[in-house]
């Protein structure tokens, strides 16, 4: 079992930036972001997987940075030029298997959630 503490939520204006990170109780292999709005389906943010590769959907590509220290066994996602649609409950994910990392089913283990409120 792996259980995963994410932080660094909160209230921010459009334009600005938030770091959240993740950490992980054990080693893990794949590791990603997925947001959840009111009233939407859960949908893939970034991942990060062995050997590390790197994705992102498009609407945050070249906006947010997903990167891992896996010394500490925990993740972060830069999220740069915040927009009031990426106000989201954001939801870290992890695998000890090397997956596709996109997929909900790519992952095992789930955090509690973060909000992230973006308004003027």
């Amino acid at each position: 079992q792996v259980q995963l503490v994410e932080s660094g939520g909160g209230l921010v204006q459009p334009g600005d930036s938030l770091r959240l990170s993740c950490a992980a109780s054990g080693r893990t292999f794949t590791m990603g972001w997925f947001r959840q709005a009111p009233g939407k389906e859960r949908e893939f943010v970034a991942a990060i997987t062995w050997p590390p590769i790197t994705s992102y959907t498009d609407f945050v590509q070249g906006r947010f940075t997903i990167s891992k220290d896996d010394a500490k066994n925990t993740l972060y996602l830069q999220m740069n030029s915040l927009k009031t649609e990426d106000t989201a409950v954001y939801y870290c994910a992890a695998s000890q298997r090397v997956t596709y990392g996109r997929r909900l089913s790519d992952y095992d283990y789930w955090g509690q959630g973060t909000q992230v409120t973006v308004s003027s």
